[in-house]
């Protein structure tokens, strides 16, 4: 990644972006590919031209989103998009060990928030389809963007300027400082997990966010741990398997969770999916509160899991890139004491397995 250190540097950059979509329009994080920099660092070179740098302190940035009043959420991986509109309301922070947390726990806006990775802040206005989109932009020390936050018809404008009047940095530079994306944790060798105590603490798990836990205890990965705790517990199905799910939630009204996340931030749909429609590469849900943009090209595994904990078993549609990275996770409509939906179930059972794809 190239490193943009000077005002100089980032206005040579500024210019190449322009001329990029000009002559090919495209989606900013594309542009940042193309160009060799992070989308970050293009955001950052167009600060006083519909950009505001704020201040580093987004916890405190977003305590202040609730004033908005009705926003669009927006969190993305490179294969997947979500976006939920709502009010950021019952937010709560906290700090385990040298670990960073956040939660917005609402109807509408559910998303959890690992504030380690969160860095720079900025407020974006630019021109889109004949409108004028103002947002609020996240991003983690790399310049990838981690969260961000779009005003609806129903924000509250002056509360947004007031947010940008008390948290605009004093220094309006336009480049950021961004690190080299770190390496993935080496995962164990198979032979070298005891994988019977492995499927003994699977079956012994009590809730669903013991599984990441226990991840880290054994050193194995997601699709490591699934192939090898048994197909009661885990099997491989079609990467067709999220066109499909979408598809019988939509015709059976059976109200799903969907899982979108990044390093920083998970963002969760609780809901029904309505419009559908495949266009581009892309497969999306098109709903009034809900946007998913899903590029199933990028699609190489998809796994049927199933975990125990004290309101029965919870199943999931576990959808991977080529890398092993998650994309998106599907369950039934569920909270805490409730057993996930009967509904959920039935139309998971219709998903027959299939050998792992390459």
């Amino acid at each position: 990644m190239n490193q943009i250190k000077t005002n100089e540097a980032a206005v040579a950059l500024r210019e190449k972006y322009r001329q990029l979509i000009k002559e090919n329009p495209m989606r900013i994080r594309n542009a940042a590919d193309v160009l060799g920099v992070s989308e970050g660092q293009i955001v950052a070179s167009r600060v006083g031209e519909g950009v505001v740098r704020l201040k580093d302190e987004p916890q405190e940035i977003l305590e202040q989103i609730e004033g908005l009043g009705e926003v669009m959420a927006l969190t993305r991986n490179e294969d997947c998009v979500h976006e939920r509109k709502g009010v950021y309301s019952n937010h709560s922070f906290s700090k385990h060990g040298p670990m960073a947390m956040g939660l917005f726990v609402n109807p509408d806006i559910d998303l959890r928030l690992f504030m380690n990775h969160w860095k720079s802040c900025f407020a974006v206005q630019e021109e889109s389809h004949g409108h004028v989109r103002k947002s609020i932009q996240f991003f983690d020390p790399t310049g990838t963007a981690i969260h961000k936050i779009y005003l609806t018809g129903n924000s509250n404008e002056l509360a947004y300027t007031r947010l940008l009047a008390d948290y605009a940095a004093e220094e309006q530079p336009l480049f950021i400082e961004v690190e080299a994306p770190k390496p993935p944790l080496p995962s164990v060798e198979d032979d070298a997990v005891d994988w019977a105590e492995f499927r003994a603490a699977w079956e012994g798990m009590k809730d669903t966010h013991d599984f990441y836990p226990m991840l880290r205890k054994f050193k194995v990965d997601r699709q490591q741990a699934f192939r090898h705790i048994g197909a009661d517990y885990a099997f491989p199905v079609s990467n067709e398997t999220s066109r499909k799910i979408l598809e019988l939630a939509r015709d059976r009204k059976c109200e799903i969770m969907v899982f979108v996340g990044n390093k920083g931030c998970i963002q969760i749909h609780t809901g029904p999916v309505e419009n559908l429609m495949e266009r581009d590469g892309w497969f999306n849900v098109l709903d009034p509160v809900f946007n998913l943009h899903l590029k199933v090209g990028s699609i190489a595994n998809t796994w049927i899991t199933k975990k125990p904990t004290t309101d029965g078993v919870v199943t999931a549609v576990e959808v991977f890139d080529a890398d092993g990275e998650i994309i998106a996770t599907f369950f039934g409509k569920r909270k805490p004491g409730i057993p996930e939906l009967e509904l959920w179930r039935e139309i998971v059972a219709e998903i027959p397995a299939e050998g792992v794809h390459a």
